[in-house]
């Protein structure tokens, strides 16, 4: 992501998201939002800034220990940067008046999220701020509750299967989050933090750290010799916690019944680390040679590559303008398309940075496209197909497959 100008480094823990990498990551962002309002998710904006009395309330001010972001205003208030936004979330639904008639609420942000890392490394894997994206719900009663996280989870899994990510769902520790029910969704990669346990007999995955020291029989039901329990580093991308009441108790998030007595509301919240999976799905894409993107996610679908400045070179960019032109007419096409126009460079070393940087069709502009009828010469990098030589209308066709969002 460095070599390919997708990221850049600014400080310790903290990266620019360049042209390329913004185009990616705001493509994501729209499919999460997608999904997280198909099941009825309501997007906010939450301050940053959350003061530290909300944190003492919960307890978490000490207990989440040196990694969270703590300053002092003019004024001698104390302030976090939000790693999380429970205490914020819970407390603006305690200030509202609840029926049983407006539940369940499920809202959710995207935003920036702050960690004070004390070693960040491999770039947005582990930095020290991030874009995340965090739902908070909020139900009548734990089947209801428990449901929502069920549904939460299906979309999750959308999510993943649309990017045509191969993910792991996995039996997580609640951590200083708390709740009584969590599960983790990984990548598995060797630059992972995470290790895994799965057993693809028993159907048991669990992280490592949730098992702890127990011996293998309790849990797991087979015989030793059955078992095929494997190891393996996962890069973990979301988190989902069934919290119970742990935050409506301490911050009284109740709600009216219909016999106009006061519960508190069963809550859960969600988590997805969108600048992390950014990254991670290409750690588990691509190539030592070239990155390959989520097909739904690269900045651009097309790179067009007219000939090098000399013969006629002005007659084939007039040409891979005239493409460009007549492929953004194709309503899914609009704004997917790159003309590199550094006609200065050889077409061979356009090529391989084309491929290297991981646009999933590439066509050149060769002198076939001066016959008639036209001939252009069409690379699909994400396939590893050969490259194939169409007319127009072949390759309008051929094109007429990509889906974008």
């Amino acid at each position: 992501m460095l070599y390919n100008e997708i990221v850049e480094h600014s400080h310790s823990g903290c990266y620019f998201v360049l042209p390329l990498g913004l185009r990616a990551l705001e493509k994501l962002t729209k499919i999460i939002d997608e999904e997280m309002q198909m099941i009825g998710g309501e997007k906010i904006a939450v301050p940053t800034l959350s003061p530290c009395e909300l944190w003492k309330k919960s307890g978490r001010w000490q207990s989440t220990g040196p990694e969270l972001f703590k300053l002092e205003d003019r004024h001698g208030q104390m302030y976090c940067l939000g790693p999380t936004h429970e205490e914020s979330v819970t407390k603006f639904l305690a200030s509202l008046s609840l029926s049983y008639k407006r539940l369940p609420i499920r809202v959710y942000q995207i935003s920036r999220k702050f960690r004070d890392e004390i070693k960040p490394k491999n770039a947005l894997l582990r930095g020290r701020e991030f874009e995340m994206k965090d739902m908070y719900t909020f139900d009548i009663d734990e089947n209801s509750a428990t449901e929502t996280y069920h549904t939460v989870c299906h979309a999750y899994s959308q999510i993943f299967n649309r990017l045509n990510l191969p993910y792991i769902k996995v039996e997580g520790d609640t951590g200083n989050i708390g709740g009584q029910l969590s599960h983790e969704y990984h990548f598995q990669s060797t630059v992972g933090e995470d290790t895994l346990l799965t057993c693809n007999k028993c159907s048991f995955k669990s992280n490592k750290e949730l098992v702890g020291d127990k011996e293998r029989s309790s849990f797991c039901s087979l015989s030793e010799k059955e078992c095929e329990l494997k190891e393996s580093a996962g890069i973990e991308i979301g988190h989902t916690f069934l919290l119970g009441t742990k935050y409506s108790s301490v911050f009284n998030s109740t709600y009216f019944d219909k016999d106009g007595k006061t519960r508190l509301t069963q809550m859960g919240c969600y988590g997805i680390g969108i600048s992390r999976l950014l990254q991670a799905s290409i750690e588990v894409l691509s190539t030592d040679k070239q990155i390959k993107w989520p097909q739904l996610i690269a900045p651009y679908q097309i790179c067009i590559i007219p000939q090098m400045s000399g013969f006629k070179s002005e007659e084939f960019f007039k040409l891979a303008e005239d493409m460009s032109d007549d492929l953004n007419t194709l309503h899914y096409l609009n704004r997917e398309i790159v003309i590199d126009d550094r006609i200065h460079m050889t077409i061979g070393k356009r090529l391989y940075e084309a491929k290297r940087i991981g646009y999933p069709h590439i066509i050149i502009i060769g002198e076939k496209a001066l016959e008639n009828p036209a001939i252009f010469e069409i690379i699909d990098t994400f396939l590893d197909k050969e490259p194939e030589f169409l007319t127009l209308e072949e390759l309008r066709d051929k094109l007429s497959t990509i889906i974008t969002i």
